[in-house]
């Protein structure tokens, strides 16, 4: 899992889309404006449609209220009823608006990339040689070539070339990154551009398949399913539905209540119904979850469904893999240690030369600490001894990798273990002060690299020293794991490296736990042993080898700059590629239950408030007993169920900012959050529709005599 170091940002600006998803600019982003309403309301319009209606039962039966209520108006016309009718249907809209403006936030962000997909063209290899096509006819399967300046017309592997590629547009990416053929830094994203050099890329995911295409559907909410609390939430908000139906139909004493004309008494019946549902929290609900899963997005954040947003939430096990992940993985030479009375010049040297062949960044990053700390410069191509040498490449079988020189001298490079080996069977001894060099360098963090010599006059081969490479932790992950700490989750690094390194890099990074030496296997029986223990586990990886676990944990969060099958096997994209990014997505997804939580508990509250509000107004008459918790004394029966049917429709516009903003979430304990949302919400819940009711009851009865 290494890569070549990024290059240096060029001194040009690259443009952005309007309004995409690199950088600060988002579609969406920031308060609720005003006009975002109006935008909305013609989807919310469109939402009126039974089809679309009947998926939320309580907005549903809201619907089927106002349009009798309609009927009844037309019949036996009154101000009354046809306040009621409008302000029913306003009630419905509403419910509707708070879902579209949620959709909505994110359409300019995917205008923004249909326009790029649409006028991006491809030049693909044919038969005969190159044949330019438009970006969309391209198939899995084809090879396009894309050269500096161009943008890559769809996602898939880099087969031929090396090149830095600028993502911030599509991908957010702050800087550019090396793309190249072969190992584990070779996918790359349609829409991203190629700022130097060419390479060849083989299309993986065809039109309608590519990230593009997943990040517009993402944005609009086009294949957003309701997640499993949404359903069992939507379940348990029927219920009472289904019961104030059968209860007010029942209502036979209701009839002595109006003295309004004909159809008013199935008017006031229908208002006092709708008055009783929890309209409220249904309406916000889907509202809720998309406005979480568009503050994913305006983090770099792509989630394939709201349901992974909705258990980062409850994540309490975070594993994650070191190289690429907690590390930069592209190990640097820090310092050559020879052994015994081995000159450092000639260590040095035989370093070198031994890397000259080796295209690895380990490779280069050592000719580069030779030529730098020792004032060597020895080039493969002009070095007088080295035309007629023999390379050895490195070999997974052999662990080594050196040169043949002329005259008989050898020289190999490798895993300490592999280079002892190769010594021996050379009639050389291994001198003890290798494994201490390996355990300095091992406890320390880093990579030991063993040179070893076969003289070219003869005699056994000897082991001349240890180069230290290192694999630096990215800065500010130990401040991230502290405040992971105090959210109750804990971290454990997962590594193929030996135990001793494991915990020197998991030490400096500051994780809770590690796993070292480890499988594919044995992360997978990891995250198995956490899941069957009760824990939610969030996985981040890059790499081949993490897909089996990315796609066996709760939550998979999958390195933009890492392998297709690592991002195809989890559930979420970072593009940032910024595995501290754990936190933001956590926190958005406790943002996103906080908020259901507290909607919820202010929407119970507010409809037992509407109840002993309005009903020791409507029943007074038939129950003079209910006189006593008649706090609100409201001006009569019809303006009591009038006042009411405002709030209720006026309350969803209220709460949408809420919904969409989102409740901030604060570490802490649930019990503590419990008791804070019960007195600021529950509170708030029971005294904002006395307040409200009452305000409107006066307002009704001075604006409209005689209700």
């Amino acid at each position: 899992m290494t890569s070549a170091p990024a290059p240096v940002r060029p001194d040009r600006e690259t443009p952005a889309l309007p309004h995409g998803t690199g950088g600060q600019r988002r579609a969406g982003a920031g308060p609720l404006a005003p006009g975002q309403l109006w935008l909305a309301l013609p989807e919310a319009l469109r939402k009126l449609n039974p089809v679309t209606l009947v998926r939320n039962p309580v907005i549903f039966v809201t619907g089927i209220g106002a349009a009798l209520t309609t009927g009844l108006a037309v019949v036996h016309p009154s101000v009354f009823g046809w306040l009621v009718t409008c302000w029913l249907w306003l009630t419905v809209v509403s419910g509707n608006l708070a879902e579209a403006v949620a959709e909505s936030r994110g359409k300019a962000q995917a205008d923004a990339l249909r326009r790029t997909r649409r006028i991006t063209t491809a030049r693909r290899l044919t038969k005969d040689g190159e044949k330019a096509v438009h970006a969309i006819a391209l198939r899995r399967g084809d090879t396009v070539v894309v050269g500096a300046g161009e943008t890559i017309p769809g996602d898939g592997d880099v087969v031929e070339g090396v090149a830095a590629v600028d993502g911030s547009a599509v991908t957010g990416e702050s800087a550019p990154v090396i793309r190249e053929a072969g190992g584990e830094r070779s996918a790359v994203t349609g829409g991203t551009k190629v700022l130097s050099d060419r390479i060849v890329v083989r299309i993986t995911r065809q039109s309608g398949e590519s990230f593009i295409d997943r990040m517009i559907a993402l944005v609009e909410g086009a294949d957003r399913k309701r997640t499993p609390h949404e359903i069992a939430l939507n379940l348990v908000l029927a219920l009472p539905t289904a019961v104030f139906l059968v209860a007010v139909v029942t209502l036979r004493p209701m009839a002595t209540l109006s003295h309004e004309p004909g159809g008013a008494t199935a008017t006031v019946l229908v208002s006092l119904l709708l008055c009783l549902v929890p309209t409220t929290i249904t309406a916000l609900l889907s509202a809720v979850g998309i406005a979480g899963m568009d503050r994913l997005v305006q983090r770099n954040v792509l989630a394939a469904s709201g349901r992974a947003v909705e258990t980062a939430g409850d994540v309490s096990t975070l594993l994650l893999d070191k190289t690429g992940t907690i590390t930069h993985g592209n190990r640097r030479a820090g310092a050559f240690l020879p052994l015994g009375d081995v000159e450092p010049e000639w260590f040095a040297r035989s370093a070198l030369l031994s890397s000259l062949d080796d295209d690895t960044p380990e490779g280069h990053s050592i000719v580069a600490h030779a030529r730098e700390h020792y004032a060597l410069s020895h080039h493969k191509a002009d070095e007088i001894d080295l035309p007629d040498a023999r390379w050895v490449p490195f070999r997974a079988t052999t662990r080594m990798s050196g040169v043949d020189l002329p005259g008989g001298r050898r020289l190999r490079k490798g895993a300490p273990a592999a280079v002892a080996a190769w010594v021996r069977e050379r009639d050389g001894t291994v001198p003890a002060g290798l494994d201490v060099y390996v355990e300095q360098v091992s406890s320390a963090g880093g990579t030991p690299l063993a040179v070893a010599e076969l003289p070219a006059g003869g005699g056994p081969a000897h082991v001349l020293g240890v180069i230290h490479l290192k694999d630096a932790v990215k800065p500010g992950l130990r401040e991230r794991f502290e405040e992971m700490r105090r959210m109750g989750i804990r971290t454990v690094m997962v590594t193929g490296d030996h135990p001793v390194t494991a915990r020197a890099i998991a030490d400096e990074a500051g994780v809770d736990g590690f796993l070292a030496e480890a499988t594919p296997e044995d992360k997978l029986a990891l995250i198995r042993h956490e899941q069957a223990d009760g824990h939610l586990v969030a996985m981040t990886g890059d790499g081949i080898d993490d897909a089996p676990a990315l796609a066996q944990a709760d939550v998979g969060i999958a390195m933009n700059t890492g392998t297709t099958a690592a991002k195809d096997a989890g559930n979420m994209v970072d593009l940032d590629s910024d595995p501290a990014k754990i936190v933001e997505i956590v926190k958005v997804g406790k943002q996103l239950l906080v908020t259901r939580g507290v909607l919820t508990t202010f929407s119970i509250a507010n409809d037992i408030a509407k109840y002993l509000a309005i009903l020791p107004a409507v029943f007074g008459g038939v129950y003079p007993a209910l006189d006593a918790v008649d706090v609100l004394r409201l001006h009569s029966p019809a303006s009591a169920v009038l006042s009411a049917v405002v709030f209720n429709a006026v309350v969803i516009l209220a709460l949408i900012p809420l919904a969409l903003r989102g409740v901030r979430y604060r570490p802490g304990n649930a019990a503590s959050r419990l008791t804070r949302n019960l007195w600021v919400y529950g509170l708030g819940g029971v005294a904002a529709p006395f307040l409200a009711i009452k305000l409107i009851d006066l307002a009704l009865a001075q604006f409209i005599p005689g209700i």
